[in-house]
């Protein structure tokens, strides 16, 4: 089973900073996450959302620079600006409270936003220096969302993959995407020979790009396959609890993902946010190894999930 830090080793330092992606390729991670977002100067940088709010002090940096939802977006600050932030913990844009109270503390120390070019020297550099290869996780956000405001951020992204020579599908290197007209288009249109995977949501979220309840059926699988290399299935689609002795029941998504030769890489263990039904991480991991049988598991906290798969 592979490990792919979560947008990097976050249960420990600020995701998406450097500082964190160094400390879980260092944990001995297979793959590092990097979600990526343009600047208003279109730049790739690493940034799970849109937004800026919850994880940078860009409201106090630049009062009255959000838009009419009182949010601040990425896309409307260029890199020099997005330089002078200051990353911390993520925390609630309603409440202002911290999401993970038990993480890095809110305001200590320095830490910044990078680009997708600085993270992947960053990588590449280590794997020189330590003899490794570990692979990168790319995953294009809301690309619909951006092509409205102007960018090709599927574009952006794969241009900056080429140059630092990610661009087949040997490559130590997995690029995905929630929206699967856009995964689609990434193998038809911009013929990317790269794997895909299609990650899978509810159509709750904000995130919604298409009827994930319908890529979540034996025929969505099979949709999936024409296209993609694997699935990025969230934790409850694959393991729904129910009142029994084990507190869950297995879907049918995991082996139909594997009638048709495609990867499930699930998406997030935390060890401070388990399942109701998980005793622990360890329990959780030997479900998902022994019995759900997923080829790779997201977390944000890699080197608990890499002592509990390590035989002993």
């Amino acid at each position: 089973m592979i490990v792919i830090a979560h947008r990097g080793a976050c249960g420990y330092l600020p995701e998406h900073t450097l500082a964190a992606k160094a400390l879980a390729f260092a944990m001995g991670v297979d793959f590092l996450e990097q979600d990526v977002v343009m600047t208003k100067d279109h730049h790739p940088i690493v940034l799970h959302d849109i937004h800026l709010d919850t994880v940078t002090d860009v409201s106090s940096q630049f009062p009255g620079r959000h838009r009419d939802d009182k949010r601040y977006y990425a896309i409307d600050f260029t890199l020099d600006e997005i330089n002078q932030l200051q990353v911390h913990e993520r925390v609630d844009h309603e409440t202002n409270q911290t999401v993970f109270p038990g993480r890095f503390p809110v305001g200590k120390s320095r830490f910044e936003i990078p680009t997708l070019k600085e993270e992947i020297e960053l990588i590449q550099g280590l794997n020189k220096s330590t003899g490794k290869n570990v692979g990168i996780y790319p995953e294009i956000k809301r690309p619909a969302w951006h092509r409205r405001e102007g960018k090709d951020i599927s574009m952006a992204v794969l241009k900056v993959l080429a140059e630092y020579g990610y661009d087949s599908r040997e490559d130590a290197i997995y690029l995905q995407c929630f929206d699967p007209q856009e995964t689609r288009r990434l193998r038809d249109e911009l013929e990317t020979d790269l794997k895909l995977i299609q990650l899978i949501g509810e159509n709750k979220w904000d995130e919604a790009a298409a009827d994930f309840d319908q890529l979540r059926t034996a025929a969505g699988i099979q949709e999936i396959a024409e296209y993609a290399d694997g699935i990025g299935p969230w934790l409850p689609h694959i393991l729904k609890p129910a009142k029994n002795t084990k507190g869950y029941i297995l879907t049918r998504l995991v082996a139909w993902a594997h009638d048709h030769q495609l990867k499930v890489h699930a998406y997030t263990l935390r060890a401070d946010s388990l399942p109701a039904y998980a005793e622990s991480l360890d329990a959780l991991l030997t479900a998902l190894a022994g019995e759900v049988k997923v080829d790779g598991v997201f977390t944000d906290f890699p080197d608990k999930v890499i002592k509990s798969l390590s035989p002993r």
